[in-house]
């Protein structure tokens, strides 16, 4: 574009501030000494998901110990499952420590990413979202560090213009508007459902709640307050919190065998089935019973644990339930399929999340699009969930299959957030000019995720946003332990990289790095 401008080049530019952004650009600040970065992000802050959803409820199902950075334990959570405004307390508290703040440009969206062959950089075009301007910036190393549930799934109901009412989509709340005495539409019972249910029933005049395939429901922690005297021993007793970070991720890596198609995956999740329907039964309305016990196999999709009390609060009589789809919208109310008319002053979307994390217009070697390179894979992959061979210096957190059904999602990211670092650091310190993972070794490895998937439950067994509906591929899901996940990207080798080295580097001999065969 003619009025875009170009701003001063950068070593590493990280897209994405929620905890993979932040998890890397601690990575840089620490471990590389690089300070010659930027992160942008389209809020207005650190944070991601966590400063984007203020819906009420908003919290974690994974115990806060383990959903914080280990290099930055947090003794000060109140709750074992604390709610959004602690963790982005927490996330703040970081940005502050490390000084990181300066880094950030808030309310930018990443539009593309061009690769330089001649110069060995990335071209990366962003937008202003307040001025709408656009501009190109420079750098050596670009790190994709954007979400998956980042934009709402649209809602396209006929007759959605003449309601009057407010529409709220979760991740977009909207705190001037009460609650207070009205009648509720909610959409969708995934997490974020279960977590708004049962937050606003007590002020509420009606909720119902529209579904569309049941969930498998597990207690929660009930109350899980952690005291004074427990924060204390977290930060003044050497190795207690580490302690406790510990068993509990060891605790939840027991679950990752019920996942595999197994005599003893079958038996675990068969226990967890149990678990849930005895859960369901004991608390919630029989007439609810069919709507809330799911067919499909246990982890197949993500299990929702019941912390904020969702299901026993199926029993207010204020709080209805139905899997009749919305049809249509009238002034102030809603009509289904099978006719009948709900009033409605507010409809909530937790309707899940357009999936636009690689929309970003990517080009690589020769102008060669992401799009085309997995063309040509046959499915969405990466090598180790961060790299793709033909772009340089291009990395994901939270890349293809780098998703886990178990356990804490900041494990993962620090994993990833590490490896990266570890493949990148020739590039800061300069004596590589470019590294990218050898062709054969991300077809291998693809394949060995691919077929460890197919013994598992995450397959397409079930209707889930894990799958690519273009390939019948499941893109998301980290097949292997979280231990293996330790192995492959804190201590194995860097063989499966290739790195093209500096002249510097060639003229004092360095040969650590495998090149290109064309370099």
């Amino acid at each position: 574009m003619t009025d875009s401008k170009t701003l001063p080049p950068k070593k590493v530019i990280v897209v994405g501030g929620g905890f993979s952004g932040l998890a890397m650009a601690c990575q840089l600040k620490q471990n590389l000494r690089c300070d010659d970065f930027v992160v942008y992000d389209r809020g207005s802050g650190y944070g991601g998901t966590w400063r984007a959803n203020t819906y009420p409820g908003c919290g974690v199902d994974i115990p806060a110990v383990l959903y914080s950075l280990s290099f930055a334990p947090n003794p000060d959570f109140t709750n074992l499952f604390p709610k959004q405004s602690e963790v982005l307390n927490y996330i703040d508290g970081v940005v502050s420590q490390l000084n990181l703040s300066r880094h950030l440009v808030g309310n930018t969206n990443w539009i593309g990413g061009y690769w330089n062959e001649n110069t060995k950089t990335w071209s990366v075009k962003l937008r202003d979202l307040k001025t709408g301007q656009e501009y190109f910036q420079t750098c050596s190393v670009l790190i994709s560090a954007v979400g998956a549930l980042t934009d709402p799934m649209p809602f396209n109901a006929a007759g959605k213009d003449r309601f009057t009412g407010e529409i709220i989509h979760t991740a977009r709340w909207d705190h001037s508007v009460s609650l207070r005495d009205k009648n509720i539409v909610v959409i969708g019972n995934g997490a974020s459902a279960t977590q708004v249910v049962p937050t606003i029933a007590e002020e509420a005049r009606s909720i119902t709640q529209f579904i569309r395939s049941p969930q498998y429901f597990l207690p929660g922690g009930g109350n899980t307050d952690i005291t004074p005297l427990w924060q204390m021993a977290f930060r003044y007793i050497p190795g207690v919190l580490f302690l406790l970070r510990l068993l509990t991720f060891l605790y939840l890596e027991t679950s990752t065998p019920q996942f595999n198609l197994t005599d003893t995956g079958a038996k675990m999740r068969k226990q967890t089935s149990d678990i849930s329907t005895s859960y369901i039964k004991e608390s919630a309305p029989e007439k609810y019973w069919p709507l809330l016990m799911p067919k499909s196999e246990v982890g197949c999709k993500r299990r929702v644990f019941d912390h904020s009390g969702y299901v026993p609060s199926l029993q207010r009589d204020n709080v209805h339930l139905t899997n009749d789809p919305v049809e249509s919208l009238h002034e102030r109310s809603v009509s289904t399929k099978s006719g009948t008319e709900y009033p409605a002053d507010v409809i909530v979307l937790a309707n899940g999340f357009s999936l636009t994390q690689f929309d970003a217009d990517l080009r690589g070697r020769h102008g060669r699009t992401r799009t085309e390179h997995w063309k040509d894979m046959g499915y969405i992959e990466a090598f180790n969930t961060i790299g793709m061979s033909g772009f340089p210096n291009f990395f994901y957190i939270l890349g293809p299959n780098s998703g886990r059904g178990h356990t804490s999602v900041v494990h993962s990211i620090e994993n990833y957030a590490g490896l990266i670092t570890r493949v990148i650091k020739p590039i800061i310190t300069g004596s590589a000019l470019c590294v990218e993972p050898k062709l054969q070794s991300e077809k291998v490895y693809n394949e060995k995720v691919q077929n460890a998937l197919s013994k598992t439950v995450f397959t397409d067994s079930c209707n889930s946003w894990y799958i690519d509906s273009k390939t019948g591929r499941n893109w998301v899901v980290y097949p292997w332990s979280s231990f293996y996940m330790l192995w492959t990207t804190q201590m194995a080798g860097l063989g499966d990289w290739y790195y093209e080295v500096s002249s510097s580097a060639l003229a004092s001999c360095d040969t650590t790095y495998q090149r290109r065969p064309n370099c």
